[in-house]
């Protein structure tokens, strides 16, 4: 099994020649950070002729050694790239799959370029603009139609992230005791969110969305649409790491993508647009869709998986209201 690490390239490039991913006059000139990953051990390669993506997953998450992970993962979203390969409408708007080896959790992607995600927004100052939510959206729109099924089965079913991540949306942040001293992150949070902690009406309808989120579904999701997910390019917007992704409830992406509408300040007309432009929107279930709005916002501001917030606490208290109310609805 080989170990990807960025002080050897020598030894990167041997492999690479040996999975015949590199071509016999291709050297490999730098290896450096393509971005701020959480979930994998992700490096971008420039050799003497072009550069690209090369991710491995280990059996714990990058960011947070001590928290175990499922070390297979990068094969489950090698299969989701492989799902939407055929479909331009979704493939246009992500790297394209140039390898993959099962035995040491690596794939190779295609590179978007020197380009930032949209993590930007957590500075509370960016603004979104309506046509950048109508192309999220439509992205949103191409998967959850074009890979529909009338039978659910255990296609890209993901089940050991998604517990894991079950772990971190549904239950952890409402956990009174989890070794999380919320105060660390901002005086004061932990106060704030002890009440929530303790509303066993509000944990049981948590509960219930985990055990949704857990269940089978007919419609492909991105599972993990939020702004770290989209990246802005020269070419337009890009979606990336669909490593979530599983056949579940479309309203799970699309309260996602609502919540950090709600997180990073923009204004909710955005939330009008989203409504008009996704194609079955009616059919969603509102109760649902509110639900998961709701637990993002709660565990982004309460949960383990913070962001880069510049925002004072009594807005976080805001926020906590509201997502309360919406997971209460």
């Amino acid at each position: 099994m080989f170990i990807l690490n960025a002080s050897e390239p020598k030894e990167l490039a041997q492999y690479l020649k040996e999975n015949q991913w590199l071509a016999d006059a291709e050297s490999i000139l730098s290896l450096t950070k393509p971005g701020e990953g959480n979930m994998n051990y992700v490096l971008r390669v420039t050799t003497n002729l072009r550069t690209f993506i090369i991710k491995q997953s280990r059996a714990y998450v990058e960011k947070y050694p001590q928290v175990p992970a499922p070390a297979e993962r990068v094969i489950t979203e090698a299969g989701f790239y492989q799902k939407i390969a055929s479909v331009n409408a979704v493939q246009s708007r992500m790297p394209h799959l140039l390898g993959l080896d099962t035995v040491s959790n690596i794939l190779l992607l295609e590179d978007l370029g020197k380009s930032n995600d949209y993590s930007v927004l957590y500075d509370l100052k960016q603004r979104l603009t309506a046509e950048e939510i109508t192309v999220l959206v439509s992205y949103l729109n191409e998967l959850h139609t074009r890979f529909q099924k009338t039978k659910m089965d255990d296609e890209l079913a993901n089940l050991e992230l998604r517990k894991l991540n079950y772990e971190h949306i549904f239950r952890y942040p409402f956990l009174e005791e989890n070794g999380f001293d919320l105060n660390s992150v901002q005086m004061g949070l932990q106060e704030l969110a002890l009440p929530y902690k303790k509303n066993a009406a509000l944990k049981s309808k948590v509960e219930l969305l985990g055990s949704l989120y857990l269940s089978k579904g007919k419609y492909l999701l991105h599972g993990d649409y939020y702004p770290g997910s989209w990246l802005k390019t020269d070419d337009g917007i890009k979606i990336i790491d669909p490593e979530f992704c599983y056949f579940g409830s479309r309203e799970f992406d699309l309260g996602v993508l609502i919540a950090h509408l709600y997180l990073s300040q923009q204004d909710l007309h955005l939330i009008t647009v989203i409504e008009k432009e996704y194609a079955a929107f009616a059919d969603l279930n509102p109760e649902i869709l509110n639900g998961f709005v709701g637990v993002e916002i709660m565990r982004r501001l309460i949960g383990l998986a913070q962001l880069p917030l510049q925002m004072e606490l009594n807005e976080k208290g805001k926020l906590l209201e509201l997502a309360n109310q919406l997971i209460m609805k």
